[in-house]
């Protein structure tokens, strides 16, 4: 038994740590908080503070959902409300952060960003095709023995990615391109930049990786000896304290760096332009490289993650078929699904991400507290039902313009706009979700008293 359960040492939980580290700390979140540091500009505090509600505060909260719930995947965190909003919702989250948008976006991010520049303009199609082709056969290859997923992360290719994003910290402190705190303010930023960040945060897709991890996570601390449900749970929370806290170190450092980049360059398209001008700025071709290597490692830990998780919770709710064809499956439709391009990919993504955030946002908070109302699903089903309605309507104003400008998406925008609440900001779903908390709460505690006062009076 005790060979079974045996305390983890301190190397085991930092190995846990890294792994959880590299499995969030993927495409967007190097990209996303660069380009956020130029938007803002001089206030790149407040929308520094604002995503990382959303891109650290949150995914720890799943973390810790996953913890609280003793749950073993996303299935579990939405089973309060049946069996089929619970594979439903496993569905739509495994397949947005998964073979539609999330997984596909890790190959074609670490190649505009880091590859590209280093092709031939005519070879860029067949670059992709064969950099894709290389980048999913290796995440086939080090996620297929579950066993040695943790290893080949924690021990293997974190380590590649922090060293060389030291390297780039390093340069970009010791010969800063400007000070952040004088630098332009883009409109959107001047007088909402907490809640541009906030929702700017959406994007790494983190809040909703991290519900899905939460298979990977517990397989791999289960692979360290620990079998106990309770013990699990600690090693999760702890990793998870620990690893978001250093994600949220880097993110601060990314977003001042992209403030700073401002007295050099102009506002770039995206982060991964801004990174290629400061790498190449510092060490020129050399530094290409470097971000070739640097986003490509990064990329790789959180496609190896993805994959993964989505194989290990599809076989485990459809055991029929194994993991390793899950595993196929899910890395030949993210090697489809990447070479479709990464404009098309992040174009179509963030209607669904407007859609599942405030979802994933809400039900991580159940989980967090469904000890004080003992996971009553009447409760999870207000809150739901009431958030699901603002939901959509964020979804059809995020579409690309031929469903958003269409008569249909104005429509729904005008309506949403004068009646939700804090529709400007993108957060009209927490006013209808608070009032659906409220009612199932009263709901609850009403059905409470009403069945101690019949066993009260049974009693006598």
């Amino acid at each position: 038994m005790e060979l079974q359960e045996h305390k983890l040492t301190k190397r085991e939980y930092a190995l846990v740590s890294s792994m959880l580290f590299a499995l969030f700390f993927g495409a967007g979140n190097l990209i996303f908080p660069l380009h956020l540091g130029q938007l803002s500009g001089a206030h790149w505090l407040s929308a520094a503070l604002g995503f990382l509600v959303t891109a650290v505060l949150l995914p720890l909260l799943s973390v810790l959902a996953i913890s609280i719930t003793r749950a073993g995947g996303v299935y579990d965190v939405g089973r309060p409300l049946g069996v089929c909003f619970a594979l439903t919702f496993m569905v739509l989250i495994h397949g947005t952060i998964g073979p539609l948008f999330g997984t596909p976006r890790t190959a074609t991010v670490s190649y505009t960003v880091g590859v590209a520049p280093l092709v031939p303009a005519h070879f860029q199609t067949l670059g992709l095709v064969i950099f894709s082709a290389v980048f999913f056969g290796l995440a086939y290859f080090f996620s297929v023995e579950q066993s040695k997923i943790v290893a080949n992360i924690g021990k293997l290719l974190n380590p590649i990615f922090l060293i060389l994003l030291a390297l780039v910290f390093f340069l970009a402190f010791l010969k800063p391109l400007g000070n952040p705190v004088h630098q332009a303010v883009t409109t959107a930023y001047q007088h909402d930049a907490f809640f541009n960040g906030f929702l700017q945060g959406y994007n790494t897709m983190d809040a909703l990786a991290g519900l899905a991890f939460g298979v990977t996570v517990v397989t791999a601390i289960r692979s360290l000896g620990k079998r106990n449900p309770n013990a699990i749970a600690l090693v999760t929370a702890r990793a998870g304290f620990f690893s978001m806290g250093f994600e949220a170190i880097i993110y601060l450092l990314l977003i001042v760096i992209g403030a700073m980049s401002l007295g050099q360059f102009k506002l770039a398209a995206n982060g991964g332009v801004t990174f290629d001008q400061l790498v190449n700025h510092y060490l020129g071709v050399a530094g290409q490289a470097i971000l070739a290597v640097l986003i490509t490692v990064t990329c790789l830990t959180t496609a190896i993650g993805l994959v993964a998780a989505f194989a290990q919770d599809f076989h485990k709710h459809f055991p029929s078929v194994s993991y390793r064809v899950w595993l196929r499956f899910t890395t030949i439709a993210s090697f489809l699904t990447a070479n479709i391009g990464l404009n098309l990919i992040i174009s179509w993504s963030t209607p669904m991400l407007m859609f599942l955030y405030p979802l994933a946002m809400v039900l991580i908070l159940l989980s967090i507290t469904s000890p004080l109302f003992k996971r009553d699903p009447v409760v999870y089903a207000f809150v739901v039902l009431f958030t699901c309605v603002p939901a959509v309507f964020d979804m059809i104003a995020a579409f690309p313009p031929v469903v958003s400008q269409s008569a249909f998406g104005k429509a729904m925008t005008s309506f949403q706009m004068s009646y939700l609440p804090f529709a400007k900001y993108g957060m009209d779903w927490v006013v209808p979700a608070l009032v659906g908390a409220v009612i199932g709460l009263i709901w609850h505690f009403v059905k409470l008293a009403r069945e101690h006062t019949t066993a009260s009076v049974s009693d006598n």
